[in-house]
C-alpha cells in the first residue's frame, strides 16, 4: 500500500475519532463515556492522571470527557475553587490522534441532556469508598473539596451507586471492565477519581506528546520570552514551600523511600534500584541552588535564569551571585502553566525530582530532545540512563 493511500486513510481515521456534527446535535458514542473528577492535587498531579485516564479510556475503548483543571485559590478571593476547561491551556484536537476524547463542558451540554438526564446517573466506585458513605453502599461522588465543587460546577448530581472491587484500572483487567460494564447497559462510567496511578506509569509518559499547548498560551509565553529573558536561558523550578518542607520530613526521617510522589522519574521506575532519594533532591538548600545554577550558567553560557517557585524565588540572592552579568528573573504569573512554558522551552531545565509540576516540563522536554537535570543529582554517575 502506497504512502498516499496510507495517508488518505489515516486522514479519514482522524475525521472518525472526531466527535462529528449531525443535525440535533452531536453523535452519541455508542462505545460509552468515560467521566472523572480531577480531584487528587494540584496541576502537576491532574496532569499525570489525565494521562492514565487517557490510556483507560483507550483501554476500554470509551470516549474519555475530558474534565476541567481544578485551580486551588485558598488565598485569593473569593476563595473558592477555578474549574478552567482543558482547552484554556491546550487543545483538544491532538487527544484525537490517540483516542477519542470531548469536553466536558460539551459532553453534559450537548450530550447529557438527552443521553445521560438528571434523574437517571449512576455513580461507580470501589467498595473501599463507599465504606465512607453514611450507609457504606454508595459513592461518596460529592464528599468534601474538591469533589462537591467539581459536580455542582455541571449541576450534576448521583441518583444510584456501582460498588465494584478486586479490580484495578490496568491493562490486566480489561476484560473485568467490560464483562462487567458493557456500554450497552452502563454508557457513561462516572468516576470519584482519576482511572489511573499516580505518579504516571512509565508506559503512559509518552502520551505527554498528546499535550500541546493552545494558541493563546504560546503567545503568552513567547511573549514573556522575549520581554524578559535572552537566551541562552537556564529555567529551574523550586519547589521550596512550607507544605513541601512538611512532605520532604518524610525522606528526612526516613518513611518515605526512594518512590516519593513523581521521583521515580529521576530515581527510576524499577524499585528494586532505584536511586536512593535524598533531602537534596526533595528539598535543595539556597546554597545548594545556588551550586547548581552556577554550573548549569557557565555549562550553557546561560545569560538568564528563569525561577519558577512555590514560595521564595532567591532571585535577589541568585542575581547578587552573578553581579549583574547574569540575568535573573522570577516572574511569579497568575497562571502557573505561563511557568511551565516558559521553562519547557529554556535551553536547560532544573527540576526538582519529588515534584509533578516538574515531571510535567521533563516530560515535555524529554519528547523535544531537550537537556534537563535535578537538584541533588549533579554527579553523572547518579543518573538514571532514561535520563
Amino acid at each position: 500500500m502506497s504512502a498516499d493511500v496510507l495517508g488518505v486513510l489515516r486522514l479519514l481515521q482522524l475525521m472518525l475519532l472526531q466527535l462529528c456534527f449531525v443535525e440535533g446535535g452531536i453523535l452519541w458514542d455508542e462505545s460509552g463515556y468515560i467521566l472523572y473528577c480531577p480531584c487528587m492535587g494540584r496541576f502537576g498531579n491532574q496532569a499525570d492522571h489525565f494521562l492514565g485516564s487517557l490510556a483507560f479510556a483507550k483501554l476500554l475503548n470509551r470516549t474519555l470527557a475530558v474534565p476541567p483543571w481544578v485551580v486551588y485559590r485558598h488565598h485569593t478571593p473569593p476563595y473558592t475553587n477555578i474549574h478552567v476547561p482543558y482547552t484554556e491551556y491546550f487543545k483538544l484536537e491532538p487527544l484525537l490522534k490517540y483516542h477519542r476524547v470531548i469536553s466536558m463542558e460539551q459532553f453534559m451540554e450537548e450530550l447529557a441532556p438527552a443521553y445521560w438526564p438528571a434523574g437517571k446517573r449512576t455513580a461507580y466506585c470501589f467498595d473501599l469508598a463507599a465504606q465512607r458513605s453514611p450507609d457504606k453502599s454508595a459513592c461518596p461522588m460529592k464528599d468534601g473539596n474538591p469533589f462537591g465543587p467539581f459536580w455542582d460546577h455541571f449541576n450534576i448530581d448521583f441518583d444510584r451507586s456501582e460498588i465494584f472491587s478486586g479490580i484495578s484500572f490496568s491493562a490486566y483487567f480489561k476484560q473485568h471492565w467490560m464483562q462487567r460494564f458493557p456500554p450497552t447497559e452502563h454508557p457513561v462510567l462516572a468516576l470519584p477519581g482519576a482511572p489511573a496511578q499516580f505518579p504516571v506509569t512509565e508506559e503512559h509518559r509518552s502520551l505527554h506528546k498528546y499535550i500541546v499547548w493552545s494558541d493563546k498560551m504560546v503567545d503568552d509565553g513567547e511573549r514573556h520570552i522575549s520581554s524578559l529573558l535572552v537566551r541562552p536561558y537556564l529555567g529551574i523550578h523550586l519547589r521550596i514551600g512550607s507544605d513541601w518542607k512538611n512532605a520532604c520530613d518524610m525522606v528526612k526521617d526516613g518513611t518515605a523511600g526512594s518512590h516519593f510522589m513523581a521521583s521515580p522519574q529521576c530515581v527510576g521506575y524499577n524499585r528494586q534500584n532505584a536511586t536512593p532519594l535524598t533531602m537534596e533532591m526533595c528539598l535543595p538548600k539556597l546554597e545548594d541552588v545556588k551550586k547548581t545554577v552556577t554550573f548549569w550558567v557557565k555549562t550553557i553560557e546561560a545569560r538568564s535564569v528563569y525561577v519558577a517557585t512555590d514560595s521564595e524565588s532567591y532571585e535577589e540572592e541568585l542575581a547578587k551571585m552573578f553581579k549583574g552579568k547574569v540575568e535573573v528573573v522570577a516572574l511569579k504569573p497568575d497562571v502557573a502553566q505561563i511557568d511551565l512554558y516558559i521553562l519547557g522551552q529554556a535551553d536547560h531545565f532544573v527540576g526538582n525530582c519529588v515534584s509533578s509540576f516538574s515531571a510535567f516540563v521533563k516530560r515535555e522536554r524529554d519528547l523535544k530532545d531537550r537537556t534537563s537535570s535535578f537538584f541533588g543529582m549533579d554527579s553523572s554517575s547518579l543518573y538514571k540512563d532514561e535520563l
